[in-house]
């Protein structure tokens, strides 16, 4: 049988936003004010990710003096330099960033001419020991050619709730699974985005695994891909066995079993705990990867399983 990392690692799951904005770029809320509320609301962590950009300051908060017992901060910032194919400005997050992270030539929103381009500040950001995300695909307007150009990043932005909540552009899911299918071993994540403007907040998060609710800790996990994603449901175990994936969860409607290309399979049912999906549909999908949907419409979303002895169709024509 094979298990995500998020099964199998030691420890426990912590419950953590990664994407979140104050009145340091374009938030609502002042950091305090912002730990406090997801404090409030039972996580155990939080990254602050102020738009890294010149006219706020290039600021990456110092959010130390907000941590208390069972609540920690990761130091971090979303990252803009230079242009999409669409002409836009990238949107990077980088979570784990050094106080000291250099800024980049990003004075505004608009691209300008000599500065870094997106997969050099990515690159960078991981350098420095980041944990580094494409954010909200659908909602910048990527195109695959630019999601291809990013070959630092650990992870796709599968879900972002201020995406959802105020343009109904939530969604990373056709990105993330055509990388996958060029063989990027790529996790993805569910977050806020929030900017405390609109409903924009607790709508998304990961679950991290960990022997520890510290940085280094979260941090580590995060990199390894010991995580799920999640708008409410709980993923408590999700196995490759046999021609099957076995999903254990809490109470869901549909159990959904996704792989390249066409490749999908859902069982459905009321109130299932348990349930085994079959493979056969997923045309030999060298990666797995489950979402589970409840009653209300929440999803939670697993990381990916690398198959054994899954091809890799774009290695039929090489």
């Amino acid at each position: 049988m094979t298990r995500p990392l998020a099964f199998t690692a030691p420890g426990r799951f912590w419950r953590g936003n990664l994407h979140t904005h104050s009145t340091r770029s374009d938030g609502a809320l002042d950091p305090e004010e912002v730990c406090r509320r997801y404090q409030a609301e039972g996580y155990d962590f939080l990254a602050l990710t102020d738009h890294f950009i010149g006219s706020y300051g290039y600021p990456i908060v110092d959010t130390v003096p907000f941590r208390a017992p069972g609540f920690t901060t990761i130091l971090g910032a979303e990252l803009h330099s230079g242009a999409m194919a669409n002409g836009e400005l990238w949107h990077i997050l980088a979570v784990g960033l050094p106080p000291d992270f250099a800024p980049s030539n990003s004075p505004t929103f608009v691209p300008v001419a000599g500065q870094e381009t997106g997969p050099q500040i990515a690159a960078r950001a991981v350098a420095a020991g980041a944990f580094v995300a494409i954010a909200h695909p659908q909602w910048s307007g990527l195109t695959l050619a630019d999601a291809r150009s990013i070959t630092a990043a650990h992870a796709v932005e599968i879900y972002n709730h201020g995406c959802a909540t105020g343009a109904d552009r939530a969604d990373g899911g056709a990105i993330l699974d055509l990388l996958l299918t060029e063989g990027r071993q790529l996790s993805l994540i569910a977050t806020d985005d929030a900017h405390f403007t609109e409903p924009d907040h607790f709508g998304g998060w990961v679950m991290v695994k960990a022997q520890k609710n510290t940085p280094e800790a979260l941090l580590a996990a995060l990199k390894a891909g010991a995580f799920y994603s999640t708008q409410g449901p709980e993923l408590r175990d999700v196995y490759l066995d046999g021609d099957q994936v076995v999903v254990e969860s809490s109470a869901v409607v549909s159990v959904v079993a996704l792989g390249h290309g066409t490749g999908a399979k859902a069982v459905h049912g009321h109130s299932m705990t348990r349930a085994a999906v079959p493979l056969a549909r997923l045309n030999n999908s060298p990666w797995v990867r489950v979402a589970v949907i409840d009653a209300a419409g929440r999803r939670a979303w697993s990381n990916p399983i690398w198959r054994e002895g899954g091809r890799n169709p774009r290695a039929l024509h090489a």
